[in-house]
């Protein structure tokens, strides 16, 4: 946490996976979609799902539960996937992440944040940045950039993921009204 997140409040969107509540600083969020369809791309991690059409530009999306070893989940009228701009260089990248459901915007003071619990050696847990009690619950904070590590980022550009040529090119799903 920096100097200037101490002694304030930061803005947080809430999200379920499973049982386990989760939350993403809002300022990395673009947007929240309802499911939609996902077009697989062929020999990605399974937790890649693939790409969505966000107004013209195919942004993959990546399962939580999957990326955190979680099991599948079941999609319900309350999944969501949230467009999340991750830092890349001197710019970012679009994001998509599917979540069980989308909660709430809360403000938390920055200093009823707590570093993440120290979880042993063999655990690979720094992509929490921090743990708060929200009522009865506690709330684990998810460093964005650290879930979707820069080399995820590079690789997708590689499917060139922005929307250029090759995916919407030859007639598909991409080339219909956007979906959001």
């Amino acid at each position: 946490m920096t100097d200037e997140q101490r002694g304030g409040t930061q803005r947080f969107l809430t999200l379920n996976l499973d049982k386990e509540h989760f939350a993403l600083d809002i300022y990395s969020v673009r947007e929240i979609l309802d499911m939609t369809e996902i077009t697989r791309i062929p020999q990605t991690p399974e937790y890649m799902r693939g790409v969505v059409n966000v107004r013209g530009s195919a942004v993959p999306v990546v399962d939580l539960r999957l990326k955190f070893g979680m099991p599948a989940g079941q999609r319900t009228l309350n999944t969501r996937i949230v467009i999340l701009e991750i830092a890349r260089g001197d710019g970012s990248a679009a994001i998509g992440a599917i979540a069980d459901a989308v909660k709430e915007v809360l403000e938390i003071e920055t200093d009823r944040i707590d570093p993440p619990p120290r979880m042993g050696t063999g655990v690979k847990a720094d992509f929490i940045r921090g743990i708060a009690r929200h009522g009865e619950r506690f709330l684990l904070i998810l460093d964005a950039e650290k879930v979707f590590t820069t080399d995820e980022v590079l690789a997708l550009e590689g499917l060139d993921v922005r929307g250029g040529e090759g995916l919407g090119d030859a007639g598909g799903p991409f080339d219909a009204a956007p979906t959001a």
